[in-house]
């Protein structure tokens, strides 16, 4: 397969238009003057540039009136009395630096007299709605899919938004087009991406942003964690970080998004947060957090190059420049730990848990955008809103505009990953790289920028932990039901032994144990349990494979989700947290197995 063709087109010089929505289409839906990138390596050892292909333009034809502004009716049941404006976490010159944007966004959770944010019901009323008023433009469909329930049985639910054939995932794979997954809090207590999303809604069916559906494909799931939200607390009513849980789908939140994800195939997936604005940084380092949006992609082991670059070139570079245009200020996402002595700033983990991880080793463009809200409450909340409405509606545009060059890049990559079975290395963990950085943050009192030299924890180049031969597949007992189950519900092909067989591999044979707890940047990750740590020498043997065990092949696009699961000695992995029971459940096959399998059902 020929390598895709990837350029980076920088946004045109032009002044401010009229309001937010018009200029970003005029910026990115608009053709531009394309740059090559540099040579990128391609299969067999080779490296070539790319040939340099002018994107095709969007027409821009749709008329700027601003449609957000429109009122929404408040039910009655949810009418409340705002009380007093609680006092703000730092002081009037701070909230200077943060006005109001020039227009006003209007939901249920944004209206003029509200204490509360959007209801999960008033949402799903929303949905319904647009979903209904959507059938009033001919060749658009629009449908809300039922995808599962949090815990306390609040319906979770997802828009899908297409001019393809029908709403369902065969029709919406069929289509040709690529698909932008939106999805918003996953935390409860960061409401400003669940508002937004509501709005980016509107906008593609009634507004601006309907030239995209010409292109692109949209599915957008509001709240992925309703519970947390009504008790505006970070976790799901269990206690579980559901985004640290992506890869192991402990949560029926996360299955929900990972079933959602495996059957129609998104292109790309945008995962809407709040960071913390006060707290253990006023704590820390007497300031204030100061940027508008912090950004990241997928940044675990394995991800492919081809992947990192196209997140960087054609998503996050005309992101900045669609925020800049808007005056809002963004930088690399960053946090830091609950231990007040460590002085460290971290950029997103490297762990493959986060939905932005997980789903980068799904082959998709995913992209963690997260806006300064935490523990602020409505403070802000119209530009934390804005911000959301930008920063989505750059990505949307940037997907319509690459739609024929992504089109190229996930067949390529899927490919490419599929041939590197038997053989090459595969990294089994990665950690940041240590650094120092010069961060800006704002002074609590004055307001003016603060500048800090920290030590940075830098994502964006991995310090290999572990790396091992890469095997043809994995083999797993007939007893590790539950792995099974999972790696099915990502997407993942697992076939099931027919026939008593034998093969060559590799055994894990334990060299340490403790007790712990997973972690991530910030500390101890909020979960259920304890997890098993070990280290692991590899012996090489024949592997009995009875009737009933499995085989989980390597030679498949999501062979990189499957090293993360199933490589017993990282604290994410199945066997770590206990859904493979033992050590002797699992083993590596080194060589093309002769097996009779069958299809699982």
């Amino acid at each position: 397969m020929t390598a895709p063709t990837l350029h980076y087109s920088p946004a045109p010089r032009s002044g401010l238009l009229r309001p937010a929505l018009p200029l970003l289409l005029s910026l990115a839906l608009a053709g531009c003057t394309s740059v090559p990138l540099p040579p990128w390596p391609v299969p067999g050892g080779t490296a070539k540039a790319p040939p340099v292909a002018a994107p095709t333009p969007i027409p821009a034809t749709v008329a700027p009136p601003v449609v957000i502004v429109q009122p929404v009716p408040v039910r009655p049941a949810v009418v409340v009395v705002a009380p007093a404006t609680p006092e703000a976490p730092y002081s009037a010159a701070v909230a200077a630096r943060f006005p109001a944007p020039s227009l006003i966004y209007s939901t249920p959770g944004l209206q003029e007299g509200r204490s509360s944010f959007t209801s999960n019901s008033e949402i799903q009323t929303w949905l319904r709605d647009l979903a209904a008023s959507a059938t009033a433009s001919p060749g658009m469909k629009a449908a809300l899919l039922p995808i599962g329930q949090s815990q306390r049985g609040e319906a979770l639910e997802a828009l899908v938004l297409t001019r393809a054939a029908g709403t369902d995932a065969a029709a919406i794979v069929a289509s040709g087009r690529p698909t932008v997954l939106l999805i918003g809090q996953q935390h409860g207590d960061e409401p400003a991406g669940s508002e937004a999303l509501l709005v980016v809604a509107r906008e593609l069916i009634q507004g601006l942003l309907r030239p995209v559906l010409d292109r692109v494909n949209v599915i957008i799931v509001p709240r992925a964690n309703p519970d947390g939200s009504a008790d505006n607390k970070r976790a799901t009513s269990g206690g579980l970080d559901m985004n640290r849980d992506h890869l192991l789908l402990n949560t029926p939140e996360a299955r929900a998004l990972a079933k959602l994800t495996r059957d129609y195939h998104p292109t790309v997936v945008v995962d809407a947060h709040e960071y913390t604005v006060v707290g253990r940084f006023l704590q820390k380092f007497d300031a204030v957090q100061k940027y508008d949006a912090l950004l990241q992609y997928a940044t675990t082991a394995n991800i492919p190059e081809f992947l990192t670059k196209a997140s960087e070139e054609w998503y996050r570079r005309p992101l900045v420049a669609a925020l800049k245009a808007q005056g809002l200020s963004s930088e690399w996402y960053y946090t830091t730990s609950t231990d007040l002595a460590d002085k460290k700033i971290s950029m997103g983990g490297t762990q493959p848990d986060t939905g932005r991880n997980v789903n980068g080793l799904k082959n998709t463009v995913s992209l963690l955008i997260e806006t300064r809200g935490v523990g602020i409450g409505r403070l802000h909340i119209q530009r934390r809103v804005h911000t959301h409405v930008i920063a989505i509606s750059s990505v949307l545009a940037s997907t319509a505009q690459r739609a024929p060059e992504l089109g190229q890049l996930q067949p390529y990559i899927e490919k490419e990953i599929t041939s590197q079975a038997c053989k090459d290395e595969a990294v089994v963990e990665a950690g940041p790289t240590l650094t120092q950085q010069e961060l800006l943050m704002l002074d609590p009192v004055t307001g003016a920028d603060k500048a800090l030299r920290v030590e940075w924890n830098s994502a964006l180049t991995l310090r290999k932990i572990k790396a091992r031969v890469r095997p043809c597949g994995y083999w797993l007992s007939a007893s590790s039901k539950t792995a099974v189950e999972r790696l099915r519900l990502h997407g993942v092909q697992v076939r099931r032994v027919t026939e008593p067989s034998s093969m060559l591999g590799d055994i894990y044979r334990e060299t340490a144990r403790a007790a712990g707890v997973r972690q991530d940047v910030r500390g101890n990750i909020a979960d259920a349990g304890q997890i098993v740590k070990i280290e692991v020498a590899l012996v090489r043997g024949v592997i009995d494979a009875p009737i009933g065990s499995y085989y989980v092949p390597l030679n498949q696009p999501l062979a990189n989700l499957v090293i993360a699961a199933l490589e017993p000695d990282t604290q994410s992995s199945y066997f770590a947290n206990q859904l493979i029971e033992s050590l002797a459940g699992s083993a590596r096959v080194m060589s093309e197995p002769a097996l009779k399998t069958e299809e699982l059902p």
